[in-house]
């Protein structure tokens, strides 16, 4: 009798286990853990850095707003480094309005505009090198510039929550444009003047942060890290000499001048 309730109780064990190993075997199967089995975009979205569950701008948003800049400058006998005697006194303006469609969840595209305006009047300026027996002493007097360019570009916006927040986020935008610029340069008396006008092709990335300060209104930080751009540039000088300048640029780091503020507005 024992040895019937052993070899019984002996039985049931090896069934239990059998029993489990099958239902785990086909856990294994259903529950598609090899990454080999998954998409590409599968994959990607489970690194979690663009969620789609998580939608910070929903389709069909419009997009608008704007980042103005404005600095001026005037300098009364002053001295900077070896330029002494400044008498000088000028003025920077630039304004970028901006209008884009949400077509898909976090992702935008439009158009951006950018305007700038400089103007330099130079009173007076001695450069001096050397002591003042041997040195050499460069006078700069009636100078004046004034320069002004414009740029259209397509943009191209994909907006990234930090985690499930609704206020904040980080964007990357893609912009190709093109544009004109004009100058004007005049010194001495009687007067000698130089007048320039040119084109700029440019393919540039700025990410940026942004927060929305109320439910419509967002607040946008960005900065250039990456741009290509060529230029031609024609000269003429006095109405009568002409001359040409092209270039080109490429550069892969972050461009402090490039750092912009603005207001957008979500509607």
């Amino acid at each position: 009798m024992k040895n019937s309730t052993k070899y019984l109780w002996l039985g049931l064990s090896l069934w239990l286990l059998f029993l489990c190993g099958g239902l785990r075997a086909q856990e294994v199967q259903d529950t598609p853990t090899d990454s080999l089995t998954l998409t590409r975009a599968e994959r990607i979205n489970q690194r979690g850095i663009t969620n789609l569950k998580n939608v910070f701008i929903p389709k069909g948003h419009i997009i608008t707003g704007a980042a103005v800049s404005y600095s001026t400058h005037a300098n009364d006998n002053y001295t900077f480094m070896v330029i002494e005697n400044i008498e000088s006194e000028g003025y920077n303006f630039r304004v970028s309005p901006m209008l884009a469609y949400a077509v898909r969840d976090n992702m935008a595209l439009g158009v951006r505009g950018v305007y700038s305006r400089s103007n330099l009047t130079i009173d007076s300026a001695d450069l001096k090198f050397g002591d003042e027996e041997t040195g050499t002493e460069i006078v700069v007097d009636h100078y004046k510039a004034v320069k002004h360019s414009y740029t259209v570009s397509a943009i191209w916006r994909q907006y990234i929550p930090l985690g499930k927040s609704r206020r904040f986020a980080i964007f990357n935008e893609i912009s190709l444009g093109a544009g004109g610029t004009q100058a004007i340069f005049a010194a001495d008396q009687p007067i000698r003047g130089t007048y320039e006008k040119g084109y700029t092709i440019s393919l540039g990335v700025s990410p940026g942060l942004m927060a929305f300060a109320t439910n419509d209104v967002a607040i946008e930080v960005n900065v250039g890290v990456m741009g290509i751009s060529f230029s031609d540039v024609e000269q003429v000088h006095n109405q009568v000499t002409v001359g040409h300048r092209r270039s080109s640029n490429m550069n892969f780091k972050v461009n402090l001048l490039s750092i912009g503020v603005g207001v957008s507005f979500y509607l």
